[in-house]
């Protein structure tokens, strides 16, 4: 027999991870955080995999993790899904050359620590080399747990 999370509460995970939204109703409820803490973005040139493999993480001249507030503002929950409202900028690349095929969500700003928590594929690889900035367009990180 298998089960599956309700839509409803597949938001209502998603709004305390990334939003940093109060989950009531279990308990003494699941709450927010007085200081709601950020996750930091991480481009990969290969599939970390469920493992949270940090192997391909980018390495270009100027690549570093880029930080994101855990907040409403920031990003935006609906039935089972989060997206980025705003833009997500890199630093241009002052180097070397990567081609970027996946991201990853992790909890510390640090290259090369082994901390990721979700992970996905980009739509279309971008190849970064000289003065290329990477960037994802508010809207164009969609995460789900369903």
């Amino acid at each position: 027999m298998a089960g599956s999370l309700v839509d409803a509460f597949e938001t209502e995970i998603l709004e305390l991870i990334f939003e940093n939204a109060d989950l009531v109703g279990i308990g003494d409820n699941l709450l927010g955080a007085v200081t709601p803490g950020s996750f930091y973005i991480a481009l990969f040139t290969a599939d970390p995999t469920d493992t949270g493999s940090i192997a391909a993480e980018a390495t270009y001249t100027g690549y570093a993790r880029k930080a994101i507030v855990r907040a409403g503002a920031q990003w935006t929950t609906a039935t089972g899904a989060t997206e980025n409202t705003a833009a997500i900028t890199f630093d241009a690349c002052a180097g070397g050359s990567n081609t970027i095929t996946h991201f990853a969500i992790c909890k510390a700003g640090t290259r090369d620590v082994t901390d990721l928590i979700m992970h996905g594929d980009l739509d279309a690889q971008l190849i970064v080399s000289d003065g290329i900035t990477p960037e994802f367009a508010a809207g164009a990180l969609d995460i789900s747990i369903g």
